[in-house]
């Protein structure tokens, strides 16, 4: 029986979770989601190929939404993982340098190759209405002057546009990576402008932060646990104007470091405990 794009999209959630947790660097967490979900892309080629669709309807979910969540992933990590295998140095001018370009190119393979096409502007409004031509097998039109890579795809389980969605969810993914690699201050898409808002700064450690991020995630306090470490701290860099990249290392450290794994976190429980004893005490 083919899986539920719900079942499906919960077992990635599961696995982005684990991995976030129990890697120690985010070149060795990419890695391991790529394996993860090259896998599940297997296994559900082997589904889809082995099992024809009960409807037309069930075609057009499949290869509009599920197969497009799942390569989409695919790309964004090994794409993360490449940009992280390559990357010079752990920080200073040439790592902020480093980035920033690839942030350029991701902006201009988006002008050259996204924008400007009819279908993104067709999936980007929500249009059901050319569904039939883009997304059920057996339709590809070579006349449309395709790229290249059209002619490789397996006919039985592509429709050439459940690609271009991937690369449609892929993109936002990459955007939102390269965002949180680069210093707030550094970078004019990240730092919030209001000036009702400029004096709101992080004043304890980036590990405090850090230390309160990963007890959020693990708690589910957010999004009911529906969404992964690097969102989570994208906000609170957004928020704080604070840059965290050495995120995966610092958690790793302090798994392994002795006495209280979680001084902040203890500190805070202090902290308001102390504080409602004064507000009971007035």
């Amino acid at each position: 029986m083919r899986r539920p794009l719900y079942k499906i999209a919960s077992d990635i959630e599961k696995e982005e979770r684990r991995l976030s947790v129990e890697t120690s660097t985010l070149m060795d967490e990419a890695y391991r989601m790529t394996t993860f979900l090259q896998e599940l892309l297997q296994s559900v080629k082997e589904d889809v190929v082995g099992e024809k669709f009960s409807s037309m309807e069930e075609e057009i979910q499949f290869f509009k939404q599920t197969k497009p969540n799942i390569l989409g992933k695919l790309i964004y990590y090994n794409k993360v993982f490449r940009i992280e295998t390559a990357c010079p140095v752990n920080k200073g001018n040439i790592y902020q340098n480093y980035f920033t370009l690839q942030l350029r190119l991701l902006k201009q393979e988006f002008v050259e190759h996204i924008c400007n096409s009819d279908f993104y502007r067709y999936y980007r409004a929500g249009r059901t209405d050319r569904d039939k031509q883009y997304f059920m097998l057996g339709n590809i039109n070579y006349h449309d002057g395709l790229n290249s890579f059209a002619f490789e795809i397996d006919p039985k389980f592509s429709t050439y546009f459940d690609y271009k969605v991937a690369k449609i969810i892929a993109n936002e993914l990459i955007y939102s990576y390269l965002l949180t690699k680069l210093a707030p201050e550094q970078n004019p898409d990240l730092v919030l402008q209001s000036e009702e808002t400029k004096d709101i700064i992080w004043t304890q450690s980036k590990n405090a932060l850090i230390e309160l991020i990963y007890a959020l995630l693990a708690a589910g306090a957010i999004a009911h646990g529906k969404i992964g470490i690097r969102k989570i701290s994208m906000v609170f860099q957004v928020l704080f104007r604070v840059s965290l990249n050495d995120i995966h290392n610092s958690f790793h450290r302090m798994k392994t470091r002795s006495g209280s794994r979680t001084i902040f976190i203890d500190q805070l429980k202090s902290s308001l405990e102390e504080y409602m004893d004064k507000e009971v005490a007035r």
